[in-house]
């Protein structure tokens, strides 16, 4: 057991000092991070997505959805029309800032600890699991990234691959791409009555297209509880030939499955 596991003061005392640190690094940080924004969009499509708002999450209080989608708002303010210009990286939390009361962040869903909780600003990983899909499709290297090390809730609704998000906690959990092209990219975000929506454009077409596919999925048993495994894969297409370049592995997700599954969903 962690010491930060002992009591709740210690737990928050480490937050703090994980805090501190990443507050003092990034003092020290001689990167060029992105700050600059562009309203009118660039001409050139690399991608989009949309996600569900509100999507039944196992017996969750459905007023923590609508919590979440104020909370949505704010932070996709900070980002929308974001440049990411040759060389610069983008930084989740340098743009969006500690989610405050003050700032008229309320309530939402947290994943902490094992544990499905509520926190103020709760809800916004949903803005960085959509942005880290984005960026999967485009040239920009990541260079953080997070994920929850458990499954919380039944695939209800899911579109996309299980483990293909990005988890978010100010300050020191942070998603981090870099732009590693000649050319600028930009980040629209933007929501409706029922979906997130994101997209990320250029300035000139880019040459590739990348496709993310899923192997290996399987849920098994193992030492009286039950995982959750698979593979993100992103293979690399020629857009004029339709060549297919390369194939990567991106992600290997073994996580601890938190709902009731029944006996045929595993693998033994």
């Amino acid at each position: 057991m962690r010491i930060s596991e002992i009591h709740p003061i210690l737990y928050h005392l480490r937050i703090n000092q994980k805090r501190l640190f990443r507050f003092m690094h990034n003092l020290m940080d001689d990167r060029s991070f992105s700050k600059n924004y562009r309203m009118n969009s660039f001409p050139y499509t690399c991608k989009k997505h949309q996600s569900l708002l509100r999507r039944k999450l196992g017996s969750s209080d459905p007023q923590l959805q609508e919590n979440k989608i104020t909370n949505i708002k704010l932070a996709a303010r900070k980002i929308d029309g974001i440049l990411i210009n040759p060389g610069e990286v983008f930084s989740f939390w340098k743009l969006v800032g500690k989610t405050t009361a003050r700032k008229g962040y309320i309530e939402g869903m947290q994943l902490s600890m094992g544990e499905v909780k509520t926190g103020v600003g709760g809800g916004i990983c949903q803005l960085a699991n959509l942005l880290y899909w984005l960026v999967l499709h485009t040239p920009l290297e990541v260079v953080e990234r997070h994920h929850h090390s458990f499954d919380p809730f039944p695939d209800e609704g899911r579109v996309l691959p299980f483990g293909s998000g990005a988890s978010v906690f100010y300050n020191y959990i942070d998603l981090r791409f870099k732009n590693p092209t000649d050319q600028p990219f930009q980040i629209k975000v933007w929501l409706t009555s029922e979906h997130l929506n994101g997209a990320i454009y250029t300035n000139m077409e880019w040459a590739y297209s990348y496709h993310i596919v899923e192997k290996n999925h399987k849920f098994l048993k193992k030492a009286g509880k039950i995982y959750r495994e698979n593979e993100i894969w992103r293979k690399v297409v020629d857009k004029k030939t339709g060549n297919h370049l390369s194939e990567a592995l991106l992600i290997k997700n073994f996580s601890e499955v938190k709902y009731e599954l029944s006996t045929k969903q595993l693998s033994f």
